[in-house]
C-alpha cells in the first residue's frame, strides 16, 4: 500500500509542464496497452513540430483508432491553453464533467482519469474502467460490467466512491490497488 500511496503522491506533485502529456495519454488509453499509450506520448513530446502526419505515424504501432486517436490529440491541443484554464476550478465535480463535455475524445471515464494524474481527483471522482467494474461485479455490488449513459455512469460512480468509504480505503486508493493486483504493477 505504501508504493500506491507513493504514486497517488507523484500525481499530486506533478509538474503543470507535465499536464499536457497526461492529456494526451487519456486520449490514447481507451481501448489500448497503458504502457504503449505513455510511451508514445514521450515520443509526440519529442517532436518539433507535431502535425496529422506523424502524429499518425507513432501512434500506428502503439494504439488502437490511430488515425483517430491522432485527430483528436491534433484537435484538442489546439484547445489547450482554454483546457489549461479550466483547471484552475477548485469544483472536482464541475471541472470533470466540462473537459468531458468540451474534449473530443473525453467522457466521463477519460476526464476522470486525467485529473487522478495530474493530482486533482481529491478521492470525489472515479474512473469506471474495465478493473474497476470487475471488482465491483465480482464483490456483488453491480449487475453489468458496463456503463450504459452518463447517468448510469454516475451512479456506479457513487456505488463505488461509497465501497471505498465503507472499505476504509480512500478511492484513488483502491483504483490502483485493484490494478495493480490485475496487471501486476502500479502505472497510471
Amino acid at each position: 500500500m505504501n508504493k500506491i500511496k507513493s504514486r497517488l503522491e507523484e500525481f499530486k506533485s506533478l509538474p503543470e509542464s507535465e499536464y499536457k502529456k497526461e492529456f494526451m495519454f487519456c486520449l490514447l488509453t481507451p481501448q489500448s496497452k497503458a504502457q504503449n499509450c505513455w510511451y508514445a506520448v514521450e515520443e509526440i513530446s519529442k517532436l518539433s513540430s507535431l502535425n496529422l502526419d506523424n502524429a499518425t505515424k507513432i501512434l500506428s504501432s502503439k494504439t488502437r483508432f490511430h488515425h483517430t486517436k491522432a485527430k483528436r490529440i491534433i484537435g484538442n491541443l489546439k484547445l489547450w491553453p482554454a483546457i489549461e484554464q479550466q483547471l484552475e476550478n477548485s469544483n472536482i465535480l464541475e471541472l470533470r464533467n466540462n473537459l468531458a463535455k468540451t474534449v473530443n475524445g473525453y467522457g466521463l471515464k477519460e476526464a476522470s482519469h486525467f485529473l487522478r494524474n495530474i493530482g486533482k481527483s481529491d478521492n470525489q471522482i472515479a474512473i469506471l474502467d474495465r478493473h474497476i467494474l470487475r471488482n465491483l461485479h465480482q464483490q456483488g455490488l453491480i449487475k453489468e460490467q458496463k456503463i450504459k449513459s452518463q447517468k448510469h455512469y454516475l451512479e456506479v460512480e457513487q456505488v463505488y466512491l461509497n465501497y471505498a468509504k465503507q472499505s476504509n480505503i480512500l478511492p484513488d486508493e483502491l483504483d490502483l490497488l485493484w490494478w495493480s493486483r490485475e496487471n501486476g504493477e502500479i502505472f497510471k
